[in-house]
């Protein structure tokens, strides 16, 4: 409990507009939800949900819903990044065959699970689709959801992914829920859609293709994640899971949540 105070006191809990870290996008934050910075978000993803120390280095941030902490038994969250690695074209968006996609995604995830095996961490299966893939070409905003199984966990967890496409690079979120969360995160996934934007400069609308660079992939690669060019698979993209690395206090959570649900704005 002590431990759980610690942590929770030390976050600082942002609401309404915020510029993120590097300067290419911004949130509107709306009082349904709370946004933690990169250092606090890297506590919650290791420290507290007990993912590898060495994934959260990319991290942006994190936003929670404003009624829960990352500590109780049913918390999720959504991941915040951003990859520079040029315009990504939405050309092939009505071409792509997904469960193809998918077949190949799975391939990828075995690999990546015997390499999480081998590091000591839980083994990883790729299940399926959560919510196929829909692009809207009007927002430039891309989001699907794969269900994944970790090791011998009794729910499997939802990754719910969203990208916005920009000018030089993708914004990335996305949830972290167990599968039995769907339809709360499905509730949630519009007013999450709509509180990321791109700065001006950085729209997707402000690509300029005499000066600027395109990205290597498109948007089937985005949803599959990077390709291997020397295998030609693709790779299983990164997810987070809800471990409770250092937190083994059955109920902790929840009194967490009655004792410390006031927030900063």
């Amino acid at each position: 409990m002590a431990e759980m105070r610690r942590i929770w006191d030390s976050l600082d809990r942002q609401q309404g507009e915020i510029s993120l870290p590097n300067g290419v996008a911004e949130l509107t934050v709306p009082d349904s939800f709370y946004y933690l910075n990169p250092q606090d978000s890297e506590k919650v993803l290791v420290e507290v949900w007990g993912n590898p120390p060495d994934t959260a280095e990319a991290v942006l941030g994190m936003l929670f819903p404003s009624n829960a902490t990352p500590f109780d038994e049913d918390a999720w969250g959504v991941t915040i990044e951003y990859e520079e690695e040029g315009y990504v074209s939405d050309e092939d968006a009505d071409t792509i065959d997904y469960d193809a996609l998918l077949s190949q995604m799975k391939e990828g995830t075995s690999e990546y699970s015997r390499q999480r095996v081998e590091e000591g961490y839980e083994s990883m299966e790729l299940v399926g689709w959560a919510s196929k893939p829909f692009y809207d070409k009007a927002s430039h905003k891309l989001h699907w959801a794969k269900e994944i199984k970790f090791g011998d966990q009794d729910v499997n967890t939802l990754n719910y992914n969203i990208r916005v496409l920009g000018r030089k690079g993708v914004l990335i979120l996305n949830f972290i829920a167990g599968m039995d969360q769907k339809q709360i995160i499905d509730s949630q996934l519009d007013t999450v859609l709509a509180l990321a934007e791109f700065n001006k400069g950085y729209r997707y609308k402000d690509f300029d293709p005499s000066i600027d660079q395109m990205a290597a992939y498109g948007i089937g690669a985005l949803v599959a994640g990077k390709v291997i060019t020397k295998t030609g698979f693709l790779a299983a993209a990164l997810v987070f899971l809800k471990k409770f690395g250092v937190l083994i206090v059955v109920g902790a959570g929840a009194m967490l949540g009655r004792l410390f649900k006031r927030r900063k704005t």
